[in-house]
């Protein structure tokens, strides 16, 4: 399945989603799929790696395992970030009326199928 078709299902079937990237391990954009200018995704898709390094800084340090997801909860929404493999994210924006278990659930999934692609 192209990546295309799997952020589109996950933008489509997760309630108040924004949308979602798949960018490589400089934070470039491979793919996405949005309900906003492009732009903007790629902005904060940029930006994950830093994020991602520091808590593999952690990782590396002994403190914990290896990172798999993170959720970052504002007061507009929730940002998911994780890791498909070394070279690869997936970066989804939802809503705030989304829970994030749920939110958190389709990605996963994505994220599994991505790995199946990759």
């Amino acid at each position: 399945m192209p990546f295309i078709n799997i952020l589109k299902a996950l933008v489509d079937r997760t309630p108040d989603s924004v949308g979602a990237i798949l960018v490589d391990w400089e934070g470039e954009a491979v793919q996405e799929y949005c309900h906003c200018d492009p732009y903007d995704i790629r902005f904060v898709a940029a930006h994950k790696g830093i994020i991602l390094a520091r808590l593999k800084e952690l990782h590396d340090s002994g403190r914990v395992g290896a990172v798999e997801d993170v959720v970052i909860t504002s007061t507009d929404g929730h940002l998911i970030i994780g890791c498909i493999d070394q070279d690869y994210s997936l970066v989804v924006s939802v809503g705030r009326s989304c829970p994030r278990g749920l939110a958190l659930s389709h990605f996963r999934g994505a994220i599994a199928e991505l790995r199946k692609e990759i």
